[in-house]
């Protein structure tokens, strides 16, 4: 099996399940729905996320599939009924040093604030320590992004600084980003706690 620590081939897309939600690779055929998702709460009009516009969904499709190996992108479904949640990647693919960040992420609003998100972040890290052998996970967002930042505080993960005006936002300013991590080391005990958020949903 291709995993992280020993790279034969880039990261082989999976399909993942768990408590209701499913992580599927992102293709053409996700289009409408992405569009759907990103029409519910106009996420597009949010300076500090890169959410596509409905128009450029089928480029933001089409970008996200031309960046592999680098990238690994993933549809978010509700497993139930099939509908487009948002979608996640698997991105800064670096297999020298068997490290990844996950990123790329939204939701639609209504997914927004529910079991959702932490579903995906402990589907995409067990995976990427327990199956790829990934000795670091990575995570980034916005410096004024004080959402994705607590969220991924609360995730467990270590901030490991700021990276100085870093990347174009959508509105031509410049941002600075955010950096987070855990570690191999460090899973184990974030496994745990995110099993906990997720019971306390009620979800487990």
């Amino acid at each position: 099996m291709h995993t992280l620590a020993h790279p034969a081939a880039p990261i082989a897309p999976v399909t993942l399940e768990l408590h209701g939600v499913r992580l599927e690779p992102l293709g053409p055929q996700h289009a409408d729905g992405l569009r759907a998702a990103a029409s519910d709460g106009e996420l597009w009009k949010l300076r500090i996320t890169s959410v596509p516009e409905p128009d450029q969904v089928d480029a933001y499709i089409t970008k996200a599939l031309g960046q592999r190996p680098e990238r690994l992108a993933f549809a978010v479904l509700d497993a139930a009924s099939g509908t487009v949640l948002g979608t996640t990647s698997y991105h800064d693919i670096v297999p020298a040093i068997a490290r990844l960040e996950i990123g790329y992420t939204w939701y639609a609003r209504s997914a927004q604030r529910s079991h959702v998100n932490t579903t995906c972040k402990l589907m995409l890290m067990t995976h990427a320590f327990e199956t790829l052998g990934a000795a670091l996970v990575g995570l980034r967002t916005d410096n004024f992004n004080h959402a994705s930042q607590a969220a991924i505080e609360r995730l467990g993960a270590k901030k490991d600084g700021v990276l100085r005006h870093h990347a174009l936002r959508r509105d031509g300013t410049v941002r600075d980003t955010v950096m987070y991590s855990i570690t191999a080391g460090e899973w184990p005990e974030i496994k745990a706690h995110l099993r906990y958020k997720l019971a306390q949903h009620g979800t487990v």
